[in-house]
């Protein structure tokens, strides 16, 4: 704790402190919720698309044999031109929304292509597409995560630290001045007798 004045003024000054930290630390727990909440929400999302993928590859593996045919070219037709995102704030913090994917112009001949590639294609984009969102919502995670950290330090800050010194710092100086009010109030009362024993000494006049 940092060296206190014991002063009215600094009663009050710690009151002061008091009162805004008080004030203050149910806005950060409620935020600090938020951003908890967010986080699970987000870790369902994500272990839903996890589960989608496994099931996205388990479809693009009965094209493999396919798919090895090197006289077709698919990974220009499926790699992301762009991601699209918008942002989102929650609880003061913009995280990245997915909005969607992207692709460059899958041109082929027709004729020449081999009749399943339209279909491979889909697949391989719509595993590519279930990706991105994936990396676009761990990203949101990692975001809140920061965000999560700070704001519990702060919360944990305000809870045991300044609080419990700020009260601290009332309790001894409202001792201290209760004591020193208690020893004017002595010394007074010890003035106040000795006074009054000096005009019971004095001889009366004649």
């Amino acid at each position: 704790m940092a060296k206190i004045k014991f002063t009215k003024g600094e009663l009050k000054r710690q009151r002061d402190a008091l009162k805004q930290y008080k004030r203050y630390l149910p806005t950060l727990q409620l935020k600090k919720q938020q951003l908890q909440m967010e986080i699970l929400h987000l870790h369902v999302l994500l272990a839903a698309k996890k589960a989608e993928e496994a099931h996205r590859i388990k479809s693009v593996e009965e094209w493999a044999g396919l798919l090895s045919d090197e006289s077709v070219d698919l990974r220009s037709r499926v790699m992301p031109k762009a991601t699209l995102t918008t942002s989102r704030n929650i609880a003061g913090v913009d995280i990245p929304v997915f909005k969607g994917v992207e692709f460059y112009q899958a041109d082929y001949d027709l004729f020449s292509s081999p009749q399943w590639i339209d279909r491979a294609i889909e697949l391989l984009r719509e595993l590519a597409l279930g990706r991105e969102e994936m990396f676009v919502n761990e990203d949101a995670i990692e975001k809140l995560k920061h965000e999560l950290r700070v704001t519990t330090q702060r919360v944990n800050l305000f809870e045991k630290v300044k609080i419990p010194e700020a009260e601290e710092a009332i309790r001894r100086i409202k001792i201290y001045i209760g004591d020193q009010m208690a020893n004017a109030v002595g010394r007074s009362k010890v003035a106040k007798k000795k006074i009054e024993a000096a005009f019971a000494a004095e001889p009366s006049g004649v």
